[in-house]
């Protein structure tokens, strides 16, 4: 049956919450809107006038697609060139979602985006559809088809190991696939405003401009971790730097002006401060694209990752964020 101007109007009211949902399953813009759209042609497809709860439908077509490409995706991911990071979503970014709490906030930062990557299909459904966006179990047990008690359980599993993961050492973490899967040293998570944001990118710009490794071992905690995503379409360390020793060397190495950088970047980026997933960001712009995003897991004891993506497929929703906001001046003009 042909959908009513009112049938898709109610889709496109969900349009906003479905994208949220889809990205924090599958830690990708791109594919979040490819499952919303596969989505809205199922709905085309219904006989709407049925369908009771049309929100639950929606949430429940969502989110079976997005488990299905979950299966596929670590296939996939099985021969990735490198390290495979989620896709960062600039500050404003209407696929980040709510962010009216604490749980929300986090839910969606970069660090816990990253460690969704280690829980299974069904345990990845259920914490974003529980701490994300507060579906009670007995909602959740409907959309995965499970019993209450069953999504009570997977849950608590998925949370367990998302702490774990917060405080898992970098040494266990390469043992299960890199180090990128994070938190090394199980320090509190900051609280990060714009302001907050743009001092801790200033001042970790300052030191890794500086030349030299002391200022940077100074800002990082000792078991610190750097990784970065490529994707085999620009060069990125397939492995893990961990220490802060390491660490602050590659970062000295990396911000120190060649013309073989500039050359492979298309020019000299401007380096602006930024929030990406709510956290402290690098952004390296060059002529209006963004060519990386470097996210910075601040806790109280320093940084604990510097986690760069430089894939361009996975930087495109950036860009076009990028031309649309006023993200105000560089902190470093013409660098690199």
């Amino acid at each position: 049956m042909a959908l009513t101007f009112s049938d898709v109007d109610r889709f496109e009211a969900a349009r906003p919450r479905l994208e949220a949902i889809a990205y924090r399953m599958l830690g990708s813009a791109s594919e979040a809107e490819d499952a919303v759209q596969e989505t809205y042609l199922r709905w085309q497809a219904a006989d709407v006038g049925r369908i009771e709860v049309p929100e639950a439908w929606l949430t429940k077509a969502l989110t079976n697609l997005c488990l299905n490409q979950l299966t596929s995706a670590r296939a996939r991911r099985e021969t990735y060139v490198g390290q495979w990071l989620p896709e960062p979503l600039l500050e404003g970014d209407p696929m980040l979602g709510p962010a009216e709490t604490a749980e929300q906030r986090e839910s969606v930062s970069y660090a816990v985006m990253v460690l969704l990557e280690r829980l299974s299909p069904n345990e990845r459904a259920v914490y974003v559809l529980r701490e994300a966006f507060a579906y009670s179990h007995r909602e959740i047990a409907e959309i995965l088809d499970l019993s209450e008690a069953a999504s009570q359980q997977i849950f608590h599993r998925a949370k367990k190991h998302v702490a774990q993961g917060r405080t898992r050492a970098a040494s266990d973490a390469t043992a299960v696939g890199g180090a990128a899967f994070g938190g090394a040293s199980g320090g509190a998570r900051v609280e990060i405003d714009e302001a907050v944001a743009r001092r801790i990118v200033e001042e970790f710009l300052a030191a890794a401009t500086s030349g030299e490794t002391q200022p940077l071992i100074e800002l990082l905690t000792s078991d610190a971790i750097a990784v970065g995503d490529g994707g085999g379409k620009v060069p990125a360390r397939a492995s893990a730097f961990e220490g802060a020793r390491a660490v602050a060397k590659f970062l000295r190495g990396l911000f120190k002006p060649a013309q073989a950088k500039r050359n492979l970047v298309g020019g000299s980026p401007d380096l602006y401060a930024a929030t990406a997933n709510g956290g402290p960001a690098v952004v390296a712009v060059v002529d209006g694209r963004v060519f990386g995003i470097m996210c910075l897991e601040r806790t109280q004891e320093g940084i604990v990752a510097v986690r760069s993506q430089v894939n361009p497929d996975k930087l495109e929703r950036a860009t076009q964020r990028w031309a649309a906001g006023d993200f105000g001046p560089p902190v470093l003009t013409e660098a690199l």
